[in-house]
């Protein structure tokens, strides 16, 4: 027996498609106007696991994950190259699919391309808008939040506090931060390193230093 952790319900449940022996998969795919970096990769590889699995316990799987390849970090990143959008689509597209297949990741059922379906994406939001799920302003169209019944349920938030803002989220504690010394060759004395960042509760200067004193021994 196959249990999935329903996150509406907060338990484990008994796995049933609509089908009985196959399962349909729609995966959000990569907004292609770059190479995929390891947050995308990531993200592939846990549902092709997933995939592989249901195949492995006997469902036939149709994978569909779409391409975006329109919007407006896409238009950007084209006239900065004097290209077309089309173009730049096509590149990071073959570009996605050769890093994938490199990962060992299933090709997929079904790539759709937001392009190929910008009609039903209008009239989609056009029957939003009509039924007042949804609501134009200045040529953005927004969803009624209120208009949700459980709006909020499936992530545990509450509609009223995210209306009050953000003073009233709970915010995570800020990371202990050490200050910490580093000598430069010969023993001098930095007077003010320069910071990078934070690793493991400390600061990280541009050396390199961490948690030790930096120092190149006298020659």
């Amino acid at each position: 027996m196959l249990t999935v952790y329903n996150t509406l319900t907060r338990q484990k449940e008994v796995f049933k498609p609509i089908q009985a022996d196959r399962v349909k998969m729609y995966v959000c795919g990569p907004t292609v106007y770059n190479y995929i970096h390891i947050g995308n990769a990531r993200s592939a590889i846990a549902f092709d696991t997933i995939r592989r699995y249901l195949e492995y316990r006997g469902y036939q799987v149709d994978y569909v994950s779409n391409f975006t390849d329109v919007d407006d970090k896409m238009i950007k990143a084209a006239n900065a190259e004097q290209i077309t959008v089309p173009e730049l689509a096509e590149r990071y597209i073959t570009a996605f699919k050769e890093d994938t297949q490199a990962l060992n990741i299933e090709t997929t059922t079904l790539n759709p391309r937001a392009t190929e379906n910008i009609p039903e994406i209008i009239a989609f939001i056009q029957d939003l808008i009509d039924k007042g799920y949804a609501y134009a302003v200045d040529g953005d169209v927004y969803y009624r939040a209120r208009k949700f019944k459980d709006y909020g349920h499936l992530a545990g938030q509450d509609i009223d506090q995210l209306e009050q803002g953000p003073a009233n989220i709970q915010q995570p504690k800020k990371p202990y931060v050490r200050k910490i010394q580093s000598t430069l060759p010969f023993g001098s004395q930095k007077k003010g390193p320069t910071l990078l960042g934070i690793h493991l509760g400390v600061r990280v200067d541009q050396a390199g230093t961490s948690n030790v004193r930096s120092c190149r021994p006298n020659i």
